[in-house]
């Protein structure tokens, strides 16, 4: 319906949005906006407005600069119907949004004169008020982020999909040198970026059965008949791109009871079961990954797959119907992306809303699905690549595995007709694994109903058609392609090193941030003294704002003079964090014993997090902290080594951690990373990298030169040649060095004495090692030899940092982005037009 509101009421006509209280950019404009929104929004008098009411007031004045170029953004859909980008995530790990909107705005010098008028001299002090959102866990999720802003920034219309978790994952606490879960409340302050929007909540259904009947037309169908259901209610996050006026949109879902009081039951005296509904559906959006070590924590995991995908999928079907337009165009206006296995159950229902609500045939609900989805794989372990006992499945989902049945009997009759009597090809490619208890292979099910299926770095989608598919890419060839990950350089690189976006800006011009390949004309200061002393500084600024961080936080002094060896990431054995840990004690001993000549002074910094439920992930957190516990309290020791434990390490922590790392430690088994992103932000801040030929260190090495990369290890193929008869005692017995860090450890000199508090780590080394860090350890040493000859030449050392950022811009999530949109979701760039925007194109 068309308003005639407007012209009667003076406001203005949809895409001009052009009210200077909502949309002026200047300082009086901010100012005004932060003022009224003390005022009306938090009820706050000026001289009693504390950092958080702010933080609040400036983030929601901010936001009225989003969201008029939100609306304007969905009028441009509407005038022009283009295709749409729905990227289905379980994670997004957007990290703080204030800084970010101001830098995509081009604002934060104005956002600062504003707050000067309150008595606050640096912007910081508002920005470390926010709470990271605890929306993602990892590089899943982060890549998801990046990827939505890059989207926005190349004026791509797309919404991301995911889930409203009310407790993110875990906030992590470091007692005794463990790590200790508690609960993540990062809404307890509020949070200003999310629009709730209940009227366009959906219903999504579990358990229950199916019926079949005759339709008017005498037509077989299914209906399903849940046994209960739960309402998704959307929160909208604007997403802004980098000096467009295109504002994308995260959608994510809040789970709900139907009814979530029964008055009855409350009468009688039942309380708790009053709301027992209330509590069991809400569950679905409480927490970021349950543990899935219990059948119950399994089920839920499943319900929130399912849950979050069946909003989407009918947001989507919905957007359609709101405009007008048949379902048999869904594939014209929705480029679906599932990243990673987590949302694949968009494929049964998909076919499902298509076929039993749409009441569509088959072939024409099938051709409908396959045009619109695409995977991408984002791992080459066994343990993520999903899978859902036929029991759980069918208890839960009863008419999506009807169809996954249905589905996987048309695709094996392909199969047979390439394959004839072969059933092994049939068992390897069967959606359903047969083998012992049966179960739904959720990677299966993406791979026959996408399109696309894509790996995230070149080695590791030659080994997905290599080692994980080789069958499915024997079938279709031209379904399986690479786009190498890539990550946002407006976060990771202008806000989060100010000092080096400074420099850049200086010297190569502010249009980087928009064309980050321009990144390469650094090139031309490489023999330039002057600028590589500014480049050097722009690092030990960045070290000392770290440093000041590591002594608030742990009352530890650390030299910023010294070189900052940096490994943070998710702790999983094959990262092998252990790896590193060992070598730390390896330098340890050789500054005990007299041997330090030629070592560079360090500090090695760890951080990540360990899934509650994993056993030797947890223990290498104690571990690390133990050595750290025995190095930093030796004099020995003093202005040599330091080990830091980061404990909760985030987006916000990241933001202070990147720019200062002078080393990048990316020691990932040859053939088990698949991509990897953290590599790529500390690349563009100048860090260089010592790695295995892993996930994107290979294209990392060949965009920087060899010369520039400390490479070691064996590779995927030396790896697998050495699988079947690894002896690593042997490799322990051969190496003098290796052994007496095995003999420290085994005395309990990093465990107060405690001899057995480490044996289950040093026996898996010892007994099977299964991903070959002892292979590796000797070769390891050698290369952190080559980083402490490099260290030592101060000037080559900043030209090879030089080198680093200048040519980090291939790995910019932009090119990334530009890849999906031409070669697997066929989209173009929408510039939205504003009249009266600074901003308009």
């Amino acid at each position: 319906m068309t308003s005639t509101l407007a012209p009667v009421m003076g406001l203005p006509e949809p895409g001009t949005y052009a009210d200077p209280q909502r949309n002026g950019l200047a300082a009086k404009d901010l100012l005004d906006g932060l003022i009224e929104h003390l005022f009306y929004s938090l009820g706050r008098r000026v001289q009693e407005a504390d950092r958080h009411d702010l933080y609040m007031a400036l983030s929601y004045a901010v936001r009225d600069r989003l969201m008029t170029r939100y609306l304007a953004g969905l009028d441009a859909i509407l005038a022009s119907p283009t295709r749409v980008v729905a990227y289905l995530s379980a994670e997004f790990l957007i990290g703080p949004q204030l800084g970010n909107n101001l830098l995509m705005l081009g604002i934060q010098e104005e956002a600062a004169e504003a707050l000067r008028l309150f008595g606050i001299n640096d912007i910081e002090e508002i920005l470390d008020v926010e709470e990271e959102p605890g929306l993602g866990n990892g590089g899943l999720g982060r890549l998801a982020a990046c990827f939505l802003e890059s989207l926005a920034s190349l004026e791509i219309p797309a919404t991301g999909y995911g889930i409203r978790y009310e407790f993110g994952i875990f906030d992590q606490l470091i007692r005794d040198g463990w790590q200790v879960e508690i609960t993540d409340k990062w809404l307890k302050g509020g949070w200003p970026w999310e629009i709730v929007q209940p009227e366009k909540a959906c219903v999504v259904g579990f358990g229950g059965h199916t019926e079949s009947y005759r339709d008017d037309h005498g037509t077989y169908r299914v209906r399903w008949v849940p046994g209960e259901q739960a309402i998704g209610i959307p929160h909208d996050v604007p997403v802004l791109g980098y000096r467009v006026n295109t504002c994308d949109r995260l959608r994510l879902w809040r789970a709900e009871a139907c009814e979530s009081f029964d008055f009855q039951t409350f009468n009688s005296g039942d309380f708790y079961g009053a709301v027992e509904r209330k509590v069991g559906s809400e569950t679905l959006s409480k927490v970021l990954y349950p543990n899935d070590g219990t059948d119950a924590g399994r089920r839920l995991r499943l319900m929130q797959q399912h849950f979050f995908v069946s909003c989407s999928l009918q947001d989507m079907v919905r957007s359609l119907e709101a405009r007008g337009l048949p379902i048999q165009e869904f594939p014209q206006h929705w480029a679906v992306q599932l990243n990673d296995t987590h949302p694949s159950i968009a494929v049964a229902e998909l076919m499902r809303l298509l076929l039993d609500d749409k009441h569509l045939e088959w072939d024409a609900a099938w051709a409908i699905t396959t045009a619109c989805l695409s995977y991408t794989n984002h791992t080459l372990l066994p343990e993520a690549l999903e899978t859902w006992g036929l029991d759980l499945f069918g208890s839960l989902l009863p008419r999506h595995l009807e169809l996954i049945f249905e589905i996987n009997h048309r695709f094996l009759q392909q199969v047979r007709l390439r394959h004839p009597g072969n059933d092994a090809v049939l068992r390897r490619l069967s959606i359903i694994d047969e083998a012992g208890d049966k179960a739904v292979r959720m990677a299966h099910l993406a791979t026959v109903g996408s399109h696309h299926v894509n790996g995230v770095a070149a080695l590791h989608s030659a080994l997905v058609k290599q080692d994980l598919f080789p069958e499915f890419a024997a079938l279709w060839p031209e379904k399986f392609t690479n786009v190498t990950n890539g990550v946002t350089p407006r976060r990771w690189l202008a806000l989060a090193n100010p000092a080096l976006h400074a420099l850049l800006c200086d010297s190569i011009g502010a249009d980087w941030l928009a064309q980050p390949q321009s990144l390469r004309r650094l090139e031309e200061f490489q023999r330039d003294g002057a600028f590589l002393e500014r480049w050097a500084q722009c690092k030990r600024t960045a070290k000392q704002r770290l440093a000041g961080y590591i002594h608030r936080q742990q009352a530890l002094s650390v030299d910023p003079e010294s070189l900052f060896d940096v490994q943070v990431k998710r702790i999983h054995e094959y990262k092998r964090q252990h790896l590193n840990a060992l070598q730390v004690i390896a330098q340890y001993l050789r500054i005990k014993n007299g041997r330090a000549d030629g070592l560079a002074p360090r500090t090695v910094i760890f951080g990540g997090k360990a899934a509650p439920g994993y056993a030797m992930a947890k223990l290498i957190i104690r571990f690390i902290n133990g050595i750290a516990d025995v190095v930093n309290a030796d004099p020995d020791m003093d202005g040599r080594l330091r080990v830091i434990f980061l404990a909760d390490y985030n987006v916000k922590l990241g933001e202070r951690v990147y720019p200062a790392a002078d080393l990048s430690e990316q020691i990932s088994t040859a053939g088990l990373e698949a991509s990897g992103t953290g590599n790529m932000k500390f690349m563009m801040n100048g860090a260089l990298t010592i790695g295995t030929l892993d996930g994107a260190n290979v294209e990392i090495r060949e965009q920087v030169g060899a010369d520039n990369f400390f490479l070691f290890g064996r590779t995927t193929e030396e790896i697998g040649q050495l699988r079947g008869h690894y002896r690593p005692w042997e490799w322990l017995g051969g190496d003098p060095l290796l052994a007496e860090v095995f003999e420290l450890i085994d005395r309990g000199h990093f465990s107060q004495g405690d001899s057995d508090r480490f044996r289950p780590l040093t026996d898996q080394l010892r007994g099977g090692d299964p991903f070959f860090v002892l292979a590796d350890f000797s070769d390891y040493l050698r290369a952190q030899d080559a980083i402490n000859a490099t260290w030592a030449d101060r000037n080559r050392w900043n030209l090879m940092a030089l080198l680093n950022t200048a040519r980090s811009g291939f790995f910019s999530s932009d090119r990334a982005i530009g890849e999906y949109a031409e070669r697997i979701w066929d989209v173009t760039p929408s510039p939205v037009a504003m009249t009266g925007s600074p901003l308009t194109t």
